[in-house]
């Protein structure tokens, strides 16, 4: 994350890995203030061979955006609405980036945080069945609580 003021946000996409049973790591870099730390940590992901990077930042600092051009692996970003725009802002520096540099972007705040850990754990879960099938019973589970939150509007 870009901040330390990021964290409650970006700790429900660690919610998500850990409850998936996916190690992770969480620090904070910054691609303004602390650019050598961001390239340190994008060459350690290629050494340690990690398989999806996440990164959530707020204004138009583009940390998702320079971590995917120091590295191969996939780069999910979640643009945080923590500025005065509104994280409109966050959102266009991580959606707009330029042909043949891709970052999977997701909505703004907790919510895209949280969808940021379940498209990363799709990703590793293309290459692992066992967390493929967690997926499936998470999905059957999110449905569950649909059905029954919609049986008690029903119920009045």
């Amino acid at each position: 994350m870009g901040s330390d003021s990021d964290l409650p946000v970006m700790e429900k996409a660690a919610g998500i890995l850990k409850e998936f049973g996916v190690p992770y790591f969480m620090t904070v870099a910054s691609a303004h203030r602390t650019p050598e730390k961001v390239m340190s940590l994008a060459r350690r992901a290629e050494e340690e061979d990690w398989k999806v990077l996440i990164a959530g930042a707020g204004m138009a600092a583009h940390l998702a955006g320079f971590l995917a051009a120091h590295t191969v692996i996939p780069v999910i970003g979640v643009p945080m609405d923590s500025s005065p725009l509104k994280g409109l802002d966050a959102l266009l520096s991580t959606v707009q980036m330029p042909g043949g540099v891709p970052v999977a972007t997701m909505g703004l705040g907790s919510a895209g945080a949280k969808n940021a850990g379940l498209l990363a754990v799709h990703i590793l879960a293309a290459f692992d069945p066992s967390l493929r099938a967690k997926l499936r019973d998470y999905r059957e589970q999110q449905r569950g609580l649909l059905e029954e939150k919609a049986s008690k509007i029903e119920q009045g």
